[in-house]
């Protein structure tokens, strides 16, 4: 693995703990953390708080310069195999197959707090 690659990896690394974080400071209850799946990965699985409907929560997390960057590095193909991600993780959990599912981002940027978008897509 290049120096650039590890690098890379650990600012991954911490934007999810950084992510995981914010979720649990708003009484998320996070399941699961870099989840992989065949054609896919999920980078925090998390459920509702306990006073909300509950639903089952896949969340993208992107760490870049900007809030806008990171938001437009998340394309059809990326929702595509976190849906397919999702999917695989509710079918190895059958106690969580009925819930409903939302798929979430959380954006950080240097500077700025952390930006959780609810609902961000759906799936197609």
């Amino acid at each position: 693995m290049t120096l650039e690659r590890e690098r890379a990896r650990a600012r991954g690394t911490a934007a999810e703990w950084m992510a995981a974080a914010v979720l649990r400071a708003k009484f998320y209850r996070v399941l699961a953390r870099g989840f992989r799946a065949k054609g896919g990965e999920l980078d925090i699985v998390a459920l509702t708080p306990p006073w909300a409907p509950r639903t089952i929560v896949f969340v993208e997390v992107r760490a870049r310069a900007t809030v806008e960057a990171a938001v437009d590095s998340v394309g059809a193909e990326k929702r595509r195999r976190v849906e397919t991600a999702s999917r695989q993780f509710c079918a190895q959990r059958p106690k969580l197959k009925a819930l409903p599912r939302r798929y979430d981002l959380i954006l950080l940027a240097p500077g700025r707090l952390p930006e959780h978008i609810k609902d961000a897509w759906r799936p197609e």
